[in-house]
């Protein structure tokens, strides 16, 4: 690796310490261009200026290097302190940054007044009262607090206006206050309201529809059906609440990190739970530069997110952290607590992450659906597969079945806006052997391109097929017997070793097979499309083999008997409301185990 021409390392490399500290690195304007930490500050930054194998953000970052500084600490803790303290006020080019540096918010429920209040609030907690929280947005915060006002009529108005009423506002005429400030609830009734919104935002939701189906019932039997009614429509509304609420049940502040990267474009999510309540997850798309991995992207996001913010005292991750005992310590050192950092889960906390790596990988679509890039990956198309034009469409069709049982086609489409999903296609495949993929592909393109014979849809520049040359030939006599013209035809089939970035291309009519660049803009299009068709395809395989195969009546479950059916009718207010509960909402009924809900669960949903 060829060194700086700006800057002679050896006289500053001779005189670095091998104990702790931080390092800045200037280009030839005096621009801190990168701060980094390390145990050993001799061994860390001497490898940046030995030859041998680099990446290309080190090579490049190494080329612009006009100068060095180092500052010692005591310990790595304190340097990762001070690493995140710079890069916050430098925001090297060579980092990784957030763009979002803002405190989270709270709910806030004031206690000096007779009749408390409820309310957002964003900043320092030091005003009197309980703070809920953080929740990860500010529309996370307002939607809790739409929610809480159908359920708990709790007044949310400013002590100005409710201080100077002389009667109702429209709040009350509408159900969502109680009227404390024209007298119309008794202390004590306001009191119970306001507890029951302290249980549930502290994860004790369950606690609450419990007392309510007690108050519901004793209401009932003493003939006082209006109240009855109020009590369940409550019961109803808190149910459709605990539906949103992936989490529940757990104790402890936890928050879910899970990073994805494709194409050097990366995406953090973050699910926060507090007190066994999922408060919704925010998105973040921290600016990378090139070879960045994610355990690197999660080690700095942690650090720049963390730091000199509240932090809970578990942090789970999708990626195992080296230097990981580190951040430990300077988290629990800057939080006043100890901070765990767990990346290898199981039971709960593993379903928690599959539920922010499918939001990371969801964001990361719809950020790489972006105009620019799509344009961006349609010329790269262009020029791999030597087309006179770039193309406007792509139809890509893949196969699903589970031992040839259910077989499903998917058409998707995309074109160089994105995905195109109002012109994606299924077809149910009948009548051939199960498990002849070759015999589905036929029938499904058959299908297609006779509809377009038939003067339906819109012809493609570009047919792209998930599988090798027997898959292809299918795609070539269908086009053919048809007389369809201006399609190409493209096989996209997987390498030796079935990974990611090996695919084989196979072009309709071309003796070769084309092997493009894991780098490449057109591949990653080509995945793109690929991977849709793959999902479109299981999804509907799923459907079509779970309608054959789904039996919905609760008598027919094992173990179920009357009394544990009334009290889940009772519960959920129906069987629609049994089959959208999830296992853990099931399992909190009395007399049923999380083996029975398991059944139910998977007897109503396939």
């Amino acid at each position: 690796m060829s060194e700086s021409r700006h800057f002679d390392p050896e006289p500053v490399l001779k005189t670095l310490p091998t104990g702790p500290g931080v390092y800045r690195m200037f280009d030839d304007t005096g621009t801190v261009i990168y701060v980094g930490k390390a145990r050993n500050l001799k061994r860390r930054v001497s490898s940046y200026f030995r030859k041998g194998a680099h990446n290309a953000k080190t090579q490049a970052l190494v080329g612009q290097v006009a100068d060095l500084q180092v500052t010692v600490t005591h310990t790595e803790a304190e340097a990762l302190i001070l690493e995140n303290n710079l890069i916050k006020e430098h925001r090297p080019r060579y980092n990784v940054l957030l763009r979002d540096d803002k405190s989270y918010p709270y709910i806030h429920l004031s206690t000096q007044q007779d009749f408390p209040r409820l309310s957002f609030h964003r900043g320092q907690r030091r005003g009197e009262g309980r703070y809920f929280g953080p929740f990860p947005s500010s529309g996370a915060v307002r939607e809790t607090l739409n929610h809480l006002q159908k359920v708990f009529p709790v007044r949310q108005c400013r002590d100005s206006f409710y201080r100077h009423r002389s009667r109702p506002c429209l709040q009350y005429q509408i159900g969502r206050c109680t009227a404390p400030c024209v007298g119309y609830i008794s202390e004590a009734d306001y009191a119970r309201d306001v507890r029951h919104v302290e249980m549930f935002l502290s994860g004790q939701s369950n606690e609450v529809v419990d007392e309510l189906v007690g108050r519901m019932e004793v209401a009932a039997e003493a003939l006082n059906f209006e109240q009855a009614a109020r009590l369940r429509d409550r019961i109803t509304s808190l149910r459709r609440i605990q539906e949103r609420q992936y989490v529940s049940g757990a104790r402890g502040d936890v928050d879910v990190i899970a990073c994805r990267l494709r194409e050097n474009l990366a995406c953090v999510q973050v699910f926060v739970i507090r007190d066994g309540q999922n408060l919704g997850n925010q998105t973040y798309f921290p600016r990378t530069p090139p070879d960045t991995t994610p355990e690197e992207i999660l080690y700095a996001f942690i650090a720049r997110h963390y730091l000199g913010e509240t932090t809970p005292g578990e942090l789970l991750v999708s990626h195992e952290l080296s230097d990981g005992e580190v951040l430990e310590e300077a988290l629990g050192h800057d939080a006043g607590h100890r901070v765990r950092i767990a990346s290898r889960l199981r039971g709960d906390r593993r379903r928690w992450m599959d539920m922010a790596e499918r939001n990371a990988e969801h964001a990361l679509s719809a950020r790489m659906d972006s105009e620019a890039i799509m344009e961006r990956r349609f010329e790269d198309l262009q020029q791999a597969l030597s087309l006179d034009e770039i193309p406007e469409r792509i139809e890509c069709f893949d196969i699903s079945h589970t031992r040839g049982e259910a077989t499903v086609a998917s058409c998707v489409v995309f074109g160089r806006e994105g995905a195109i999903k109002d012109d994606y296609r299924r077809f149910n495949i009948e009548g051939i052997t199960g498990g002849d993929d070759y015999a589905a592909m036929h029938q499904a393109l058959e299908r297609r391109f006779r509809r377009l014979r038939e003067g339906e849809g819109t012809t493609p520049d570009l047919l792209l097929i998930d599988g090798g040359e027997g898959q292809l030939r299918q795609a070539e006599g269908v086009l053919e017997d048809l007389q369809i013209e201006g399609v190409m035809p493209v096989g996209i089939a997987k390498g030796p070793r079935r990974r990611a970035g090996e695919e084989v291309l196979l072009v309709a009519g071309r003796p070769d097979s084309i092997r493009l660049a894991p780098e490449s803009p057109a591949l990653h299009l080509l995945q793109q499309v690929r991977d849709e068709a793959h999902r479109f395809a299981i999804t509907g395989h799923r459907s079509r083999r779970g309608k054959s195969r789904n039996q919905s009546s609760l008598e027919e479950i094992a173990g179920l008997g009357p009394k544990r059916r009334q009290a889940l009718m009772k519960q959920f207010g129906g069987l629609k409301g049994i089959k959208r509960a999830g296992v853990e909402d099931l399992s909190r009924v009395p007399g049923i185990s999380t083996a029975l809900a398991e059944r139910i669960h998977g007897h109503l949903n396939g």
